[in-house]
């Protein structure tokens, strides 16, 4: 290191992201959480092992190949002129290139006492990963074959949540530099592709048994445990410190690369090198989380289950411009999002029979769209990046970004995925299993294991 104060710098960097990660944890424990309180009881062991099995899935395939894509994509391809080398096709290497930064074998992606920020960086970006694919595990409970939902977290973990990142949230990408797309906290490139991607996957493996009468009237079923589903979200709402701060650099050097020489924030700056500062956006996540609460309380006269995933919701909403909204403008698109993802949750589900067991697709996907929409009128004008040459932030350009967020690179493909899988005969658990519960076999075998105990006891 060339001095202290880039030693003081690099371990500074260093222990912010370690933090995040730690905290982001958090963000899988509450889902984990969540998820078993929502289920039925016969399912609780089946929805625990799904939700933990997609963290080694998810980390591996992230490690060879979703790092990679994050780092390659970056324009489109073929979309736009990279600042990091001029071209417009694959960033394969050379410069800040894909291969340099992000493949496995690279001296990079291990202990370098050269590199101390390259793997807390890269962990950052999986625990993201692993948000994703924990939004999708939420909304197919009680009815998804293991090994479906297995291939369904490696696709949105791994590679087309790394695509929409790669095109909208990185400082290169495409959409950031020719719409004009801004999404500081993954409003759109986290939560709205993976709630479009449960659509998809929902459309065609359908509801659980009994969720609908025979005249089409959808029943309630669920939550099973409120504490557990209350502990879930308070613990998604602490993670999600995390998550802010992992979508923030501390201290970034523009670089001369770049034509920017001399250009050194010493603050906080979003993902698109803009500067915004901690203390800002403490107060927008508080005010869009409170904001969140109100309206949920008040829309669903009450409900818990929909009060506290509307304090999620609202975070989601306003997260695409957190980064540099007042305070009281992040309450109130907090609130209007819950209440318009609130009302497409019912219709959607009245209209299309679709079960969305945890109301995923309103919390992430709807409610995410609203605030990329919103960000696009309320920030209208706002340079997109700290980079020159970038269109500003407006209003088009985010909602062509929210329709390729989640239509494109979600619903799309979770609908293909699915369509595929449920033709092989692969997706969905036989009638049988799904009524007698997916727990049924480890049930009666710890029955039966408990009867023996007895009677050696008598």
């Amino acid at each position: 290191m060339d001095n202290e104060l880039t030693a003081l710098t690099t371990i500074f960097t260093e222990f912010y992201y370690w933090i995040t990660v730690v905290l982001m944890f958090l963000i899988h424990v509450g889902f984990c959480m969540y998820e078993v309180g929502v289920s039925r009881h016969k399912n609780h062991l089946h929805t625990l092992m799904k939700n933990t099995m997609l963290i080694p899935l998810v980390t591996v395939t992230w490690f060879f190949f979703g790092w990679w894509i994050y780092w390659a994509f970056v324009n489109g391809p073929f979309i736009g002129t990279s600042i990091m080398d001029g071209n417009t096709g694959l960033q394969l290497g050379g410069g800040f290139g894909a291969n340099e930064m992000a493949d496995p074998l690279d001296p990079l992606m291990a202990i370098n006492l050269g590199d101390h920020i390259m793997g807390v960086f890269w962990a950052a970006f999986l625990l993201f990963s692993w948000t994703a694919a924990s939004i999708v595990s939420g909304a197919v409970i009680e009815r998804i074959r293991t090994a479906a939902f297995g291939i369904c977290a490696i696709a949105i973990g791994s590679v087309f949540w790394s695509i929409d990142a790669s095109w909208g949230w990185h400082f290169d990408g495409w959409m950031v530099k020719i719409l004009g797309y801004h999404d500081a906290y993954a409003s759109g490139v986290i939560h709205a592709v993976c709630g479009g991607f449960a659509l998809g996957i929902l459309a065609v493996l359908g509801p659980r048994i009994g969720k609908f009468a025979a005249d089409g009237t959808p029943r309630n079923i669920g939550p099973r445990n409120p504490w557990l589903v209350t502990i879930g979200l308070f613990l998604i709402y602490t993670g999600f410190w995390g998550f802010y701060a992992a979508c923030n650099i501390p201290i970034f050097d523009l670089g001369p690369e770049y034509g920017m020489e001399g250009v050194t924030y010493f603050t906080a700056t979003n993902i698109y090198v803009t500067p915004t500062t901690l203390s800002g956006i403490t107060m927008n996540f508080l005010l869009s989380l409170s904001g969140g609460l109100l309206a949920g309380y008040w829309i669903s006269k009450g409900d818990p289950f929909w009060t506290y995933s509307s304090g999620l919701a609202g975070i989601i909403c306003a997260s695409a411009g957190n980064d540099l909204y007042h305070p009281l403008q992040a309450m109130i698109i907090a609130a209007i999002g819950v209440v318009i993802a609130y009302r497409l949750h019912y219709w959607v589900e009245r209209r299309f029979k679709i079960d969305d067991a945890v109301g995923a697709v309103a919390v992430h996907g709807y409610a995410g769209v609203v605030g990329l929409v919103i960000c696009g009128f309320v920030l209208w004008g706002y340079p997109s990046s700290g980079y020159e040459g970038y269109a500003a932030i407006n209003p088009i350009g985010m909602i062509i970004g929210a329709i390729i967020m989640f239509g494109l690179l979600g619903f799309l493909p979770g609908w293909i995925i699915a369509k595929i899988l449920d033709s092989a005969g692969k997706l969905r658990i036989p009638r049988e299993v799904e009524i007698a519960g997916l727990d049924f076999n480890y049930m009666e075998a710890s029955k039966a294991d408990e009867d023996a105990v007895v009677a050696d006891e008598k």
